[in-house]
């Protein structure tokens, strides 16, 4: 009895936990674009980075962040430094300049180039048809990264087309994310 007891508690407590973000390849997303069209998000890290470590503790582990990502986008996992091949707009993109003896910083990834990623972390957005939208550059918390979830998310930024259009829509954004 004392068992089944622990195991019904385990199990409860289990269900209870963080959920985590349903990370995939970039290749994987696109599949699943086409079977169920949603929007892709791109966490672009190198292993070096300090900022893209607290972006996965601090942000990506945070449950209204988790939840919103995965109600809304397929997630991808990026090392913008590694050798996964991604093939993107018939295009297949290695990174021929990997060095696996090297230690720290390594050449970055052809699809890193041609996502124009110029820092890291890096968070890019694709939409439901597999199109570039945007990179947001560096480090956010929850509630800094939640504007540019929703606005994706919600095709609010195709009306931004000025800095003081993205200043008002700042300004009026309700944020509801803690932190």
């Amino acid at each position: 009895m004392k068992k089944l007891l622990y195991i019904c508690a385990l199990v409860f407590v289990s269900s209870l936990s963080a959920q985590e973000i349903n990370w995939m390849t970039f290749d994987e997303a696109l599949a699943a674009q086409e079977k169920t069209p949603k929007k892709i998000i791109v966490d672009a890290y190198t292993t070096w980075c300090g900022p893209c470590k607290l972006l996965d503790k601090n942000t990506f582990s945070d449950q209204q962040v988790a939840d919103f990502i995965n109600e809304n986008y397929y997630a991808v996992k990026f090392n913008a430094e590694g050798t996964e091949e991604v093939n993107y707009l018939d295009n297949v993109y290695t990174n021929p300049g990997y060095d696996p003896n090297r230690k720290g910083r390594n050449s970055p990834h052809e699809f890193t180039r041609a996502m124009k990623l110029r820092g890291y972390p890096s968070i890019v957005f694709f939409d439901e048809k597999g199109n570039y939208i945007q990179p947001v550059v560096g480090y956010k918390t929850p509630r800094q990264l939640e504007i540019f979830l929703k606005m994706i998310a919600n095709d609010d930024y195709k009306d931004l087309t000025t800095q003081e259009k993205w200043q008002a829509y700042q300004d009026s954004f309700k944020y509801t994310f803690g932190k």
